[in-house]
């Protein structure tokens, strides 16, 4: 199932990409853009060097990271894959923006399985996900 996942995830990217092209960047496709990336980074630079895992289940000597952006955010790489396909989708037809509902509801499942693994893993899960949103700060 979490390959699967991770397959859905990358062809509904490529499909809100692919339909894009030609696109006339504007200033909403920038801000995203650049709202993506940093948040991306900033997730990658708060993990350590091998604790990052593209699949859904936590990887075999990992640590919970609760710092950098994980401080309110329990999946800021799930945040920063929507926000730049959003930037890509922007001012597209309707069709693109149900690609990237779509993806988001794929995240969504990615994130679930993969706090069912944090939560057996980490005895601190529970109040980290208590006081933490899960994607978007607010809303989910």
């Amino acid at each position: 199932m979490s390959r699967l996942l991770v397959a859905l995830q990358f062809s509904l990217m490529g499909a809100v990409l692919w339909r894009a092209w030609p696109f006339a960047p504007g200033i909403a496709f920038a801000l995203l853009l650049a709202a993506g990336l940093a948040v991306g980074l900033w997730a990658l630079a708060a993990n350590r060097p091998g604790n990052f895992n593209i699949r859904p289940e936590p990887k075999e000597g990992g640590r919970l990271v609760t710092h950098g952006p994980y401080r309110w955010i329990r999946h800021p790489m799930y945040l920063a894959v929507l926000l730049v396909t959003g930037a890509f989708a922007w001012g597209g037809d309707a069709g693109q923006g149900v690609v990237v509902l779509l993806l988001a509801a794929v995240l969504a499942a990615k994130a679930r399985r993969e706090e069912r693994g944090l939560s057996a893993l980490y005895p601190e899960w529970d109040a980290y996900r208590a006081r933490t949103a899960a994607i978007v700060p607010g809303l989910f």
